[in-house]
């Protein structure tokens, strides 16, 4: 849980040093570094899902998880979580700087909690005790923070407890699921994690086309579910 709560902290920080200097930074330079960053985002994605062993596999759980995301709405979810904070944090903000808050909060809650880095780095952590891994990704989250936070605004700095969940869950079930965990289960789960940042990529970041990220999050239970059920089977 160590490791989490420097991530966490990290975020934080890069988030509050981002608006500090947010207003100093000319709007072609912050517009540039965040497509920059979503352009390290979407190779980064790719990177995640050529490491897959079996692409059904992650076919079947992104087609299966978008269903069971659009059903539950996580997208409309995490918008109106947005929406809430925004309100209680940012009163008396028109409806562009709302949006904007809103993009910043979700936008930052996908690409800090999707990953190969926040999955395996908390099963470590979880496992062993070892926080190397998140050491790591907080350094680099600490950056993104910044410059996300530099261009959406306060929404990003929300981002930290909803990591400090998702992170601090992965590393508890890790302790109660240490035998049930496989290679091939992370794997699987990390290539549909590349594909969802792929589409977050292409929806906020490079703003291409409107995609509905967050509604592919469950594809990171279903991806494992899917290589134990093929694995029973001998498929996998």
């Amino acid at each position: 849980m160590i490791g989490t709560l420097i991530n966490a902290g990290a975020v934080i920080f890069g988030s509050l040093l981002g608006n500090l200097l947010g207003a100093r930074i000319p709007e072609r330079v912050r517009t540039t570094v965040v497509s920059g960053f979503g352009l390290f985002t979407l190779g980064y994605g790719i990177q995640m899902f050529i490491k897959t062993q079996n692409a059904l596999v992650v076919v079947g759980a992104i087609l299966i998880g978008s269903l069971l995301g659009e059903w539950w709405q996580i997208d409309q979810h995490l918008a109106n979580l947005g929406v809430w904070l925004e309100g209680k944090f940012n009163n008396g903000g028109n409806n562009t700087s709302s949006k904007r808050f809103i993009k910043g909060f979700l936008t930052a809650s996908l690409v800090f909690c999707v990953g190969p880095m926040a999955i395996l780095g908390s099963i470590q952590d979880g496992l062993t005790g070892d926080s190397s891994v998140l050491v790591v990704k907080a350094i680099l989250d600490g950056f993104a923070a910044m410059a996300f936070a530099s261009t959406l605004g306060l929404g990003v700095i929300f981002s930290a407890p909803l990591l400090l969940v998702y992170q601090g869950s992965i590393s508890l079930l890790a302790v109660q699921m240490q035998s049930l965990v496989s290679n091939a289960m992370i794997t699987e789960m990390s290539a549909a994690g590349g594909l969802i940042l792929v589409g977050l990529t292409i929806g906020s970041l490079l703003e291409l086309r409107p995609i509905r990220s967050a509604n592919f999050l469950p594809a990171l239970v279903i991806a494992p579910l899917l290589v134990l059920l093929l694995g029973a089977f001998g498929l996998y």
